[in-house]
């Protein structure tokens, strides 16, 4: 069941334009890898902000991930998936993300926007716990959220070669969004 509250009931909610904290955020992912394993890495370089209004379901979020900023703790693997054969980086330098709306749940808030990745634009919901906004420790005002969202690699292009007894990378990839972000205004 799908409802429309005009507020967010956290305290400190403030409408205003919000710029992400790259040095306090995180943008991971998850992929299963020879069916047994499970790869994980995530994205240094991105930018987002979040233009929050008084009624939250009329905000709205952009953000721009350089795709060569890849990291799985392997550099071998990190230039392997900055090839032809995955992000390739030198063709798709950045993926984006833009909402197209916001909507309250029985079970917590979602996202809808579309994610641009390898160069085909998709529909992703990204599924919002909100964790609090208040005062840091530099006195500006700050909020905290985190999102998920499970795409499949294959509707953005992503095809892998197989190695004979099937896929070697999943199909599924699962995104994780660790956000914290200053109030700008």
């Amino acid at each position: 069941m799908s409802t429309t509250p005009t507020t967010v009931s956290k305290p400190g909610y403030r409408a205003g334009r919000w710029k992400v904290d790259p040095e306090r955020s995180e943008i991971d992912f998850s992929v299963r890898f020879l069916t047994v394993g499970m790869t994980r890495g995530r994205f240094t370089d991105f930018d987002a902000t979040l233009a929050a209004a008084e009624n939250p379901i009329y905000s709205q979020v952009t953000a721009s991930i350089r795709t060569a900023s890849v990291d799985t703790a392997n550099a071998k693997r990190d230039t392997h998936l900055r090839s032809d054969q995955y992000l390739e980086v030198e063709k798709y330098p950045a993926m984006s993300y833009r909402s197209t709306g916001f909507r309250h749940t029985d079970t917590g808030w979602i996202i809808d926007g579309e994610l641009t990745a390898h160069g085909t634009t998709r529909p992703v919901p990204l599924k919002v716990v909100i964790k609090g906004f208040g005062p840091s420790h530099d006195g500006r005002r700050r909020a905290e959220f985190s999102a998920t969202a499970v795409i499949d690699r294959r509707d953005f292009g992503i095809h892998v070669p197989l190695d004979g007894r099937g896929s070697v990378v999943g199909r599924k990839v699962t995104i994780g969004l660790h956000i914290e972000a200053v109030l700008e205004d």
